[in-house]
């Protein structure tokens, strides 16, 4: 069977498959068992527990709700929308890299980025050059038969994931409170992704100071878990 795209699109076969097939890749990219390594890093979470300000699920929901809608999240899902209209690569690089708010975080996005273009070629072949995190997978992503909005769904409920599987081995959580976080942030997921598709890059900006200074703290915890 030919492969059109090397990235995830199969040529040769009904639409409705290869947007199966897409869908499916897309979700192995995203998914922790693909080596990137999201699961070492906290994004600043691990220090605002140890500072007594997410204690249970309710103050997590919280804070995952400022970062999805006024941080990371945004502006993540806003780049990544970005790249997979095909906007140039080089320059959302640099504004990635320009929106990093601490040391912490733009190693954060460089080291996922690299590691997932590396992962990508291991599997198939074939992937992007190494670049920050969500202009990485936007581009890959470009090859595979999904909207844009669906793309950057998954690469958020991918990122929220992560935070509220580190939130359940640190707070500690039951692994039942966490996936009902999770549950609970599908629709800000999908308000968040929405208005990313349609954000200019010259106005994806983030407005939440606690989450930058936690990243700066978590430089100096004298022990910590994660990377960030």
């Amino acid at each position: 069977m030919a492969t059109g795209a090397p990235w995830g699109t199969i040529t040769g076969i009904p639409m409705a498959d290869a947007h199966g097939s897409d869908l499916l890749a897309l979700t192995q990219w995203l998914s922790p068992a693909f080596p990137v390594g999201g699961y070492a890093y906290s994004h600043g979470l691990e220090q605002v527990i140890a500072a007594g300000d997410v204690t249970d699920a309710a103050s997590l929901s919280a804070w995952l709700r400022d970062v999805l809608r006024f941080g990371a999240g945004r502006m993540d899902a806003a780049l990544l929308a970005a790249a997979h209209r095909g906007e140039d690569a080089a320059w959302l690089t640099q504004v990635a890299r320009s929106l990093a708010a601490s040391k912490e975080r733009w190693d954060e996005t460089e080291a996922l980025g690299r590691a997932f273009a590396e992962a990508l070629r291991g599997a198939t072949g074939d992937g992007p050059a190494p670049m920050p995190y969500p202009v990485a997978v936007g581009v890959a992503a470009q090859a595979l038969s999904l909207g844009t909005g669906t793309v950057a769904e998954m690469f958020l409920h991918a990122f929220a994931s992560n935070l509220v599987s580190c939130a359940v081995r640190f707070v500690p959580l039951g692994q039942n409170e966490g996936q009902a976080v999770l549950a609970g942030l599908h629709g800000v997921i999908v308000e968040v992704a929405a208005q990313a598709v349609a954000l200019p890059v010259d106005e994806v900006a983030a407005s939440v100071p606690r989450a930058d200074l936690a990243a700066m703290a978590h430089e100096t915890m004298e022990t910590r878990i994660f990377r960030t």
